[in-house]
């Protein structure tokens, strides 16, 4: 059958309304629960300093649903940090540094809002117009991403405890700019330093290689 001009146009429309309130049925944007350090695939665990610590990467679209941006649409994988303190006094993190060790050995420093935003094109932080047939005026299409939503998302999500208190685990996520890296997690590790126990004497350092993240992800889909 030969669709009239009014017939694909009301469909046009009916799919772009469509596309627009699929928004409002997304996650509500809220954290996941917080698990030991020691239930994650990628964990290094100290047993002398009695701290575990675990890299949980977002790497696919339905794990990073929860955030109000595609960061990996941008070369931006968020990366989950759980941190278990499983002694009797507290350990900081206040001078801790907390860096994604590439394959090759570069490491690079977790991504700022603004960081983030400059990835981003001005027609996706603004959105766009779709014109309509006829006398319908235009359809003001949402952001992809925008300034508020960025900013939003790392007051919510991104890791902020300065201090993990005695048996308790702190969790949040740290925003890596990974765009030049084909393949980021494969043979990278996350690396942190400048731990401190509660004499202020430095920890010994974490290496937690992803590619134990990728073999339990890899061992799930089989």
């Amino acid at each position: 059958m030969i669709q009239s001009s009014t017939m694909r146009a009301t469909r046009s429309i009916s799919s772009i309304l469509l596309g627009l309130a699929l928004p409002l049925m997304a996650a509500d944007h809220t954290p996941p629960p917080v698990q030991p350090a020691t239930s994650f695939a990628a964990v290094e665990v100290h047993d002398k300093e009695q701290v575990a610590i675990a890299a949980e990467p977002y790497d696919t679209k339905e794990k990073e649903s929860i955030f109000r941006v595609d960061y990996l649409a941008h070369g931006v994988i968020p990366v989950r940090l759980i941190v278990t303190n499983l002694g009797d006094r507290p350990i900081s993190l206040r001078d801790a540094r907390i860096l994604f060790e590439t394959a090759d050995g570069d490491r690079i420093q977790a991504a700022e809002p603004e960081d983030v935003e400059r990835l981003m094109t001005r027609k996706e932080r603004q959105g766009s117009k779709i014109p309509m047939p006829g006398p319908i005026p235009p359809i003001h299409t949402k952001p992809k991403a925008s300034n508020q939503e960025i900013e939003q998302d790392f007051d919510t999500f991104e890791y902020q405890a300065l201090v993990v208190e005695p048996h308790t685990t702190r969790a949040g996520f740290l925003f890596y700019n990974v765009s030049d890296l084909p393949h980021p997690l494969r043979g990278a590790k996350l690396y942190l330093k400048e731990l401190r126990d509660a004499d202020g004497q430095e920890l010994f350092y974490f290496e937690i290689p992803f590619d134990k993240y990728l073999k339990s992800k890899s061992s799930q889909m089989n």
